[in-house]
């Protein structure tokens, strides 16, 4: 509302004025700070009266001044305009409103009780039909929903509602079932798949989907996405013919055992060419798709999702989602009474707490490890040097500052690896006597005091700087390069020591393993380019999972024997969810569905 700025203008004005304490002034003064007219100036003084918001006393006669007393307290004013600005689903400006710095931090903190208690789930009446709407916060900006564009896992979350693909992977990782293409094969040579198209499919603009899109889909990320997660695998398309509506031919220059479980991950789900062909090839912030909703719309941060009546599956129970976007640096309260979402992820939350909740699942999780760039002239060419980085490692420092319920140690991509294929590590550092720093062991190493440089990508700074902080205890001197994450397999980190990261294991655990070592190649010694070579050929050979697994396990066996592969810590994936909730499943990054939600 108007009025409430303007008597927030006001009250800034006189930012030493207590509450309650009169003012003598007049109206030209008061008119010069709203920059308005005289006439104006007493219509908003009487309705910020009638707001009981404050007194004004007019006196009579020139020279005389008037008495103004403020009773509204500003904080509470910017707590209702705030909250009159999420009213009208501009939570963007509420957040901006509150973000200054002279505002107390317990305001902020009144707000964010106040947000907690609108998210969830709610049903609404608008006319003679209701509707079940589920809201929830998300702590990440959507920068795309274009499958070719996403980078970050909130995105990856809202596409795997809005798109699909013709294969999918269950919970499990463990097989891969039919989706937009109920049957497919593959000829002797595993080099041509055929997939057979379900009819009657539509996107979400009302035309049915044809083989056309499918060839569309692949082709235009071989042309938009060149360098983009799991190139690799569409980058091996040879061609693609579609003999009719219903039917895609894919021809590969290779055998390749991992293209299906590409397929089945939404980098690859199919889009319509006539909307994407529009918009530039690009889709955007404006995604059509074929999945069990649709995007309504999106401003100031808030992203709505409505079910899709005419999915081929069945439409979702429920009505509406919307997805509320908020800074990374925003944190709701911890309370679950404070905080009463249905669903939520990632959360820590107390035994006590816990109880009151239906199921708190773990289904998957983030590794987060170092590589090391051996095509750089440095010392980390020194195995002794690299063995030295490892031995300063200190996760149970790492733990203890980042700390929460769902960090552990890794040391593997594999967390329930019982043994590792041995090779001869490189010559040990001298055994330290009592006397002995760590410093000069660095020294006997060959490390002589040199800055090395650690990239990453904005997101991640956090652990770089404990990095930093904990190997400068060591006497080992780090700077920290940020790189966009979109421009993370670019040229940049090429120039840097160490490159930090972080992949997700979960059911399409061989892909990102693979995606990664096809990257670390980039930067890897000669001898470990032949290793990635020839174990990335074996896997792309090899039919048996069971068998890609153990090729997987012994890879990185090597990379860490001869300390290439740095791992830090692993973060487990949690959902805790209300019992009111039924339906629950989770898809790839341990999300809930939102199609199967329905509420008692």
């Amino acid at each position: 509302m108007k009025i409430r700025k303007h008597y927030l203008t006001l009250r800034h004005a006189f930012p030493q004025l207590q509450e309650e304490s009169p003012l003598e002034t007049t109206l030209e003064e008061l008119a010069a700070q709203l920059d308005c007219t005289h006439r104006n100036m007493v219509l908003l003084l009487k309705r910020m009266q009638q707001e009981q918001w404050l007194t004004w006393q007019p006196k009579k006669g020139r020279g005389n001044r008037s008495t103004l007393i403020f009773h509204m307290r500003k904080e509470q004013l910017l707590l209702e305009e705030a909250k009159q600005l999420v009213a009208k689903q501009d939570l963007q400006s509420a957040l901006e409103l509150l973000q200054s710095t002279e505002h107390s931090s317990h305001l902020r903190e009144q707000f964010q009780d106040w947000l907690s208690g609108q998210f969830g789930f709610r049903s609404e009446l608008q006319g003679d039909r209701r509707s079940d709407v589920l809201r929830f916060p998300l702590t990440q900006t959507i920068h795309a929903l274009d499958p070719a564009a996403i980078h970050y896992a909130g995105e990856s979350h809202l596409v795997n509602q809005l798109f699909d693909g013709l294969v999918r992977m269950d919970s499990k990782g463990e097989h891969i079932v039919p989706h937009l293409a109920h049957a497919w094969e593959v000829d002797e040579t595993r080099t041509v798949w055929t997939f057979y198209l379900r009819k009657g499919v539509r996107f979400h603009h009302g035309r049915e989907m044809s083989a056309s899109d499918v060839k569309y889909a692949l082709e235009r990320l071989q042309r938009l996405a060149p360098r983009g997660l799991y190139s690799w695998a569409y980058a091996g398309i040879k061609e693609i013919v579609c003999p009719n509506e219903t039917t895609v031919v894919i021809r590969l220059v290779e055998r390749n055992e991992l293209f299906l479980g590409f397929l089945s991950t939404n980098r690859a789900a199919i889009v319509p060419e006539d909307v994407c062909e529009a918009a530039g090839g690009w889709m955007g912030t404006n995604p059509v798709g074929t999945g069990p909703f649709r995007l309504a719309g999106h401003e100031h941060g808030i992203w709505i999702l409505e079910a899709f009546p005419a999915y081929f599956q069945g439409r979702g129970f429920l009505d509406r989602v919307e997805v509320w976007t908020l800074p990374e640096n925003e944190h709701l309260s911890d309370s679950t009474q404070k905080q009463p979402f249905q669903v939520m992820h990632n959360v820590r939350i107390s035994d006590m707490d816990a109880q009151r909740w239906q199921q708190v699942r773990q289904s998957g999780m983030t590794t987060k490890f170092m590589t090391v760039n051996e095509k750089k002239e440095g010392p980390l060419r020194n195995p002794r040097i690299r063995q030295a980085l490892s031995l300063a490692l200190d996760r149970a420092y790492l733990l203890e500052q980042l700390s929460g319920d769902v960090i552990e140690e890794a040391n593997s991509f594999f967390p329930n690896l019982a043994t590792e294929v041995q090779e001869e590590p490189p010559a040990p550092l001298p055994y330290p006597s009592p006397s002995t720093t760590f410093e000069q062991l660095l020294h006997s190493a060959g490390y002589q005091g040199e800055t090395l440089t650690l990239a990453t990508i904005p997101q991640y700074e956090q652990d770089a700087l404990l990095l930093q902080n904990m190997y400068a205890l060591s006497g080992i001197k780090l700077q920290i390069m940020l790189i966009p994450a979109e421009q993370f397999n670019g040229e940049l980190r090429m120039s840097a020591d160490l490159v930090l990261f972080a992949i997700m294991v979960d059911e399409h655990r061989e892909l990102r393993l693979y995606d990664m070592y096809k990257s670390m190649q980039q930067h890897a010694a000669p001898e470990v380019q032949r290793l990635l070579e020839n174990s990335l050929q074996l896997l792309r050979d090899e039919i048996d999972p069971i068998r890609r697994k153990t090729l997987l396990e012994q890879l990185e066996s090597q990379l860490k024997q001869r300390y290439s592969l740095l791992f830090l810590y692993r973060k487990h994936l949690k959902t805790a969810y209300h019992p009111s909730i039924r339906g629950i499943s989770f898809d790839s990054l341990g999300w809930v569905r939102f199609r199967d939600i329905w509420f008692t």
